[in-house]
């Protein structure tokens, strides 16, 4: 941490007593920084980038970076909750072996949702290819579609950075494969090497706080165009295809989306995009949020390991019998 971040830092703790000693917890608007600390006040403006909030005797100009959940105070006493869950329920999900994290976050617009989870989302590379992936954690942990990887041990996903300039590209080619379905299209790898590169992450949405009409957005790398952002609605959250569920949307889907995230406007991740008809806008389909939780979950039965013949590797069958009679040994028994 800078040296502004812990005066900052130092700031909150000092004003945390005496904010809510004037305001006081039942009217006050409130704000939990990643750190832990709670401040409470009247948040005067919420910027894209900072809100500022009153605790009495002071304006505190404090960045969103810094904030894991903020909340306002209603009329009746009962607070909104406008951002991320606290830092307990947070932690609560990676204590319990999961390795991604939910969250319950304010929707806002599509402007402001890219801008939040747009850096979450990665290319995926292979000799045979490319598609879209993105990270769960700041572990490296990542998904995509299975049929990105298929047949292919080679991988390298490009992650792109938010600057000052625009984006700037870091490309990583020690990436593992941890875990496969190829029945439902998913694979889950993982970054090594990370080093001292801090990866953003995206949060994983609830199939039943969709509704048919919701809108939605995908962002990806259709025909190499990196981090492509298309939008449109869930046209309805249960299509059916070889028996399995799929959420079909009007959002565009083309080939190097594949593995990429579609959006709410909370900015969670709701659905994998892995179909979209090319000559037929407004058809695409993405693997339901609920799948992809159960397949992460349940991770360790579908471990990769490449000398398992069921690991998406595909055997070629012997060809038939071209001669159909019986063989001769058996017309030698009479047969």
């Amino acid at each position: 941490m800078g040296a502004l971040g812990k005066s900052f830092m130092l700031l909150a703790v000092g004003c945390l007593f005496a904010g809510t000693f004037i305001c006081g917890t039942a009217c006050a608007d409130t704000v939990i920084l990643k750190q832990g600390q709670t401040l409470t006040g009247e948040i005067l403006a919420d910027k894209s980038t900072h809100i500022y909030l009153d605790i009495g005797f002071e304006v505190l100009t404090i960045p969103k970076t810094g904030i894991l959940e903020y909340e306002y105070s209603g009329d009746d006493g009962e607070q909104q909750i406008v951002a991320e869950k606290s830092a307990e329920v947070a932690s609560s999900v990676r204590l319990s072996g999961r390795l991604y994290k939910t969250a319950n976050l304010k929707k806002t617009t599509i402007e402001e949702g890219v801008e939040r989870v747009s850096e979450a989302v990665v290319k995926v590379s292979s000799p045979a290819g490319m598609g879209s992936g993105f990270f769960l954690n700041e572990d490296g942990y990542l998904i995509t579609n299975y049929h990105v990887i298929e047949k292919e041990t080679r991988i390298e996903v490009t992650v792109f950075r938010s600057t000052a300039n625009g984006f700037e590209k870091s490309k990583f080619k020690k990436v593992k494969i941890e875990a496969i379905n190829p029945f439902v299209d998913l694979a889950l790898l993982k970054v090594e090497a990370l080093g001292e590169s801090k990866v953003k992450y995206a949060y994983l949405g609830d199939m039943d706080r969709m509704e048919v009409g919701q809108a939605v957005f995908a962002i990806g790398n259709p025909l190499g165009l990196e981090r492509t952002v298309t939008d449109g609605v869930i046209s309805t959250k249960n299509r059916a295809f070889e028996g399995l569920v799929y959420i079909q949307t009007n959002a565009d889907i083309n080939p190097g989306n594949s593995g990429g995230p579609l959006f709410n406007l909370a900015g969670e991740v709701v659905g994998v995009t892995n179909m979209g008809y090319i000559f037929f806008g407004g058809l695409g389909f993405a693997i339901p949020i609920d799948y992809v939780k159960h397949f992460i979950d349940n991770r360790d039965a579908f471990a990769y390991d490449k000398d398992n013949p069921n690991t998406g590797y595909r055997y070629l069958q012997p060809e038939p019998r071209r001669n159909r009679q019986k063989p001769g040994f058996l017309k030698s028994k009479g047969q």
